[in-house]
């Protein structure tokens, strides 16, 4: 695929057309102050993985409406103190799968709090293991429009609240230092860490690769490849919902929370992306509120960006910012 989107030195530029509500902050804060009127119950119940090299912990903790969500907390084995740690989301249709997956954070001397998504991981990897127990009005299979008739209703409010509920789980162990903690994630992953990011102010870093849930007005008429066309296949037989919808998912627009985004950032690009054009992608990171903030952009690469590269530049990237 050629490139198709906009060029290098005017998506350096870019700016997102979405509008944000006047009301963004007092829906985010009704909605964490509601999740955090349950207890976060949080549990860690060792594992015995047969790995050599690291410690694993089952986890559940309570996210959004008191819900159970998973997770696997994974420490070096020589863990004896609090360390820096990195909180993981995961990308569309995957779960949390086993714990023999998430070795990488750990085996570079980080504690790794992985958490699975709701109602998701039966599309690829080792699966899920977290309903979501909320239905929701008419929606187009996928997750995009499951609720989109109110923000109040969205999947991805669900999401988000577990994203920081997250956070708040993994500070809670006795290994975890909660002074130190960045999110990290790709595609969906990385749509889940800048909303976080935006939601939790003290975070040491934010590090979103290839981020989806950015830029809606842009993303769904630009590209008809899912998750984005899952909207546009929604509103091709609900004809006249499109402001009603795009008004919903500006609450979830990860432009808006990039705006409120106070920890150092990594972003990454891929400039043949057509899952989460790249447009989308500098929307929010031409937003991000923090001064210290970098991307990476990788020239030739489709949705799997900077895959192993971008590993590598976080591994290097990640220890200045604790």
């Amino acid at each position: 695929m050629a490139l198709f989107d906009l060029p290098l030195d005017q998506l350096r530029n870019y700016r997102s057309a979405s509008v944000e509500p006047e009301d963004f902050d007092a829906f985010w804060g009704k909605t964490l102050q509601e999740a955090r009127e349950h207890g976060l119950d949080a549990r860690f119940e060792p594992v015995e993985a047969h790995l050599k090299n690291v410690k694993v912990f089952d986890v559940t903790f309570a996210g959004f409406g008191g819900h159970p969500v998973k997770g696997w907390l994974t420490l070096p084995a020589w863990a004896n103190t609090p360390l820096p740690t990195v909180v993981e989301y995961i990308g569309y249709g995957g779960g949390r799968g086993l714990p023999h997956t998430h070795l990488l954070w750990a085996s570079a001397g980080f504690a790794h709090f992985v958490m699975d998504t709701r109602g998701q991981g039966g599309a690829w990897g080792g699966g899920g293991d977290t309903p979501d127990p909320v239905g929701s009005a008419p929606a187009y299979p996928g997750f995009m429009t499951r609720g989109v008739d109110a923000p109040e209703n969205y999947y991805y409010r669900r999401v988000f609240t577990d994203g920081v509920r997250a956070v708040e789980a993994a500070r809670s162990h006795e290994f975890v230092d909660s002074e130190r903690v960045a999110v990290v994630g790709s595609s969906q992953g990385g749509g889940i860490s800048i909303a976080v990011g935006g939601l939790v102010p003290d975070l040491s870093a934010v590090a979103p690769d290839v981020p989806f849930l950015c830029d809606y007005p842009r993303a769904t008429t630009l590209t008809d490849r899912d998750p984005y066309r899952e909207i546009g296949n929604y509103l091709k037989t609900h004809r006249g919902r499109t402001e009603q919808v795009l008004r919903t998912l500006s609450y979830f627009d990860g432009v808006h929370f990039a705006t409120r985004g106070r920890a150092p950032a990594l972003f990454s690009a891929a400039l043949e992306d057509q899952t989460c054009p790249p447009s989308t992608v500098f929307a929010a990171f031409n937003a991000w509120g923090h001064d210290d903030k970098a991307i990476e952009v990788y020239d030739f690469n489709d949705h799997e960006g900077g895959g192993p590269f971008q590993e590598a530049v976080k591994l290097a990237w990640l220890p200045q910012r604790f």
